[in-house]
Parts: C-alpha cells; sequence; structure tokens
C-alpha cells in the first residue's frame, strides 16, 4: 500500500492565487493596525503569546528561530529563516532537515544560550521561541524584534505550530498540512490492520540519555502524540510517568521497558548513555520485544528533538516500516 504524506515542501505547488486569497482571508479576521500602504509591508496583526498580545507585520520577512520546534514550523510553511539557534548535536541544525533547506540559514549561537547580537545583527522582523526555553530573555528579545512566545514545546506542538503559523500569516497552509498529516494518519492506521489491531499493539519509547536515567517515555510528549493519532496502545508502565512526561530507570530495570514494540533512541555517546552496558545486559535481551524482533534503534533527532509537522511525517512513515514487518 503506497501512504500518502502531506510532504511540505509541495506546498509551493498549490496555487499560488488559491493561497493568497485564503491568507488575505484569514488575516481579514486578526486585529490590524498600522500603515495600510498598498503594499501592505507596514501593517501588523496581533497575535495571542505566553507573554500577552504582541504585534506582529502581517507578513514578516526576516524571521529568526530559536528551538528546533519553530525551525520545522516556519520550514514546514514555506518560510525560511534568517536565523536559527543550532541543538546540541554534531549536526548543528536537525539531520532530518533537508540541507537545501537550511542552506544559508546564519546560526546564531546553542539553543539555551542564544546570540543575542548576532540575532540584532540580522534585523529580524520577528522572532519565534517559547517560554519555557527564553521566557528570562524575553524583554532582550523584545527590544531586537517582536518576540512570539508559546507557554511550553514538545507536548503541545500541534497548538504551539497554529500560533506560529498565525505570527508568520501563513494559517491557510497550516490548514493544508495539519489535513495533511491527518490523511497520512489515517493511512498508516488502515496500512496496519485497522483501529482494533493497531490499539492491541502496545509500544514504548526509550530514550538513553548521556548524563541522565534511561528515560521510558510516557503519554505527555511529542513522540507519544503521534502513536496517540495513529492508536497504538501504550503499556501500563507509561501511566508512571513523572507528569506524564517520563518514567526513569536504571539500565538494572529496564527490563520495565518491555512491550509489544519498542523503539529506542540516543542522545550523546552510547557508552555514557548506558546505551551499550544495557542492550548488551541479559536483562535487555530476555525481553519478548527483543526476542520477537521488534525492537528498532531510530534517530533522536528525528523522533524526540524535531517537533513537529516535518519531522512527524516522516516518522509516521518509519512507524509503519517497522510495525509492519
Amino acid at each position: 500500500m503506497t501512504l500518502r504524506s502531506f510532504r511540505p515542501r509541495a506546498l509551493a505547488a498549490v496555487s499560488l492565487t488559491a493561497v493568497a486569497a485564503l491568507t488575505l482571508a484569514a488575516c481579514g479576521s486578526s486585529d490590524d493596525s498600522g500603515s495600510d500602504s498598498a503594499s501592505g509591508s507596514d501593517a501588523t496583526r496581533t497575535v495571542k503569546t505566553a507573554m500577552g498580545d504582541v504585534k506582529v507585520k502581517k507578513a514578516p520577512q526576516r524571521v529568526v528561530v530559536l528551538d528546533t520546534a519553530e525551525l520545522d514550523s516556519a520550514l514546514t510553511l514555506g518560510v525560511k529563516p534568517v536565523g536559527a539557534t543550532h541543538a546540541d548535536v554534531t549536526s548543528g541544525f536537525l539531520n532530518y532537515l533537508p540541507k537545501d533547506q537550511v542552506a544559508g540559514i546564519e546560526d546564531v549561537g546553542q539553543m539555551m544560550t542564544p546570540n543575542l547580537e548576532a540575532i540584532a545583527g540580522l534585523k529580524p522582523d520577528l522572532i519565534l521561541t517559547s517560554k519555557i526555553r527564553h521566557g528570562d530573555k524575553y524583554a532582550e528579545l523584545s527590544q531586537i524584534a517582536p518576540t512570539v512566545m508559546t507557554e511550553n514545546t514538545g507536548y503541545p506542538w500541534k497548538e504551539n505550530f497554529q500560533v506560529h503559523a498565525e505570527a508568520l500569516g501563513k494559517e491557510a497552509e497550516a490548514k493544508m498540512v495539519a489535513d495533511g498529516y491527518a490523511d497520512h494518519v489515517a493511512d498508516v492506521t488502515k496500512a496496519l490492520g485497522g483501529k482494533e489491531k493497531v490499539a492491541a499493539t502496545e509500544v514504548n519509547m526509550v530514550r538513553f540519555v548521556e548524563g541522565a536515567d534511561i528515560r521510558i517515555y510516557g503519554k505527555k510528549n511529542y513522540i507519544a502524540t503521534i502513536l496517540a493519532d495513529v492508536g497504538l496502545g501504550r503499556p501500563a508502565i507509561t501511566d508512571k510517568a513523572k507528569d506524564g512526561f517520563s518514567y526513569d530507570v536504571s539500565p538494572e530495570k529496564i527490563d520495565l521497558a518491555d512491550a509489544d514494540v519498542v523503539f529506542h533512541s540516543t542522545y550523546g555517546d552510547p557508552k555514557k548513555s548506558k546505551e551499550t552496558e544495557t542492550t548488551g545486559s541479559g536483562l535487555w535481551k530476555n525481553m519478548d520485544a527483543v526476542k520477537n524482533g521488534k525492537v528498532f534503534a531510530v534517530d533522536d533527532q528525528l523522533w524526540i528533538q524535531g517537533i513537529g509537522y516535518t519531522a512527524a511525517d516522516k516518522i509516521l512513515g518509519e512507524l509503519h516500516k517497522s510495525l509492519a514487518k
């Protein structure tokens, strides 16, 4: 079965006239102020953010993003930022993003410590980030450009995407993306045998993290929402996750992660993250998922760090390929 994908880059193929009409209609529902010049370049809209109402240009041209979710959102919506922070990975910008889409984006520092001088030097007309990441820098960022912050990242990624789309003036494109994702989800569920069969398959996501305990992901995080959208079951251990995020264990308790299917990723060095030690242990090898050939190593940058529709689309494809085996 050939599965559909919303293919973010295919947005460019949509009739520009239709998109323009839809975008203008969406803009008309926003609070407007500022100049009504013929070009509309000075017109603004009001966006509700975690830091209150923020006035932004209706069509920002120089956007800076300070986290991976915001970078995914912008590129998914066909907007190439002039600047972005880099993730703490050797590839800089996450490796699942097409190189041609990130080429030319200026690196403005590590995600948690953005270079404010470098950001100001780009003369942005919009900055996208979240309060949990950069709330302490809001005053400084706001002096550089209108700054739109969501409250958090990860779990509310779909709601955050809508905020990003509103700030970018891309509501029409956002609807096409969300609809395309829903179609892809439905295709994957159907291809895996339908809702009943999928719900009977319990899946765990395990992350080996350098400098921390091993995480068995719960039901309130980015990857959990994708698993839930497909309709996959989750083992009881996930209900023990702190704040729904993760239930952390030592290598000596890794058997608690057993399920029908186990996906695992690694952040940092495999030895320092305890991946090498754990996956070589008798406890790991004795898990049913391992004995049944239902354990799959996945890319941490894609499955955990991406946090957006472009990443989600690729994850759906990998889910289908793995679970169909």
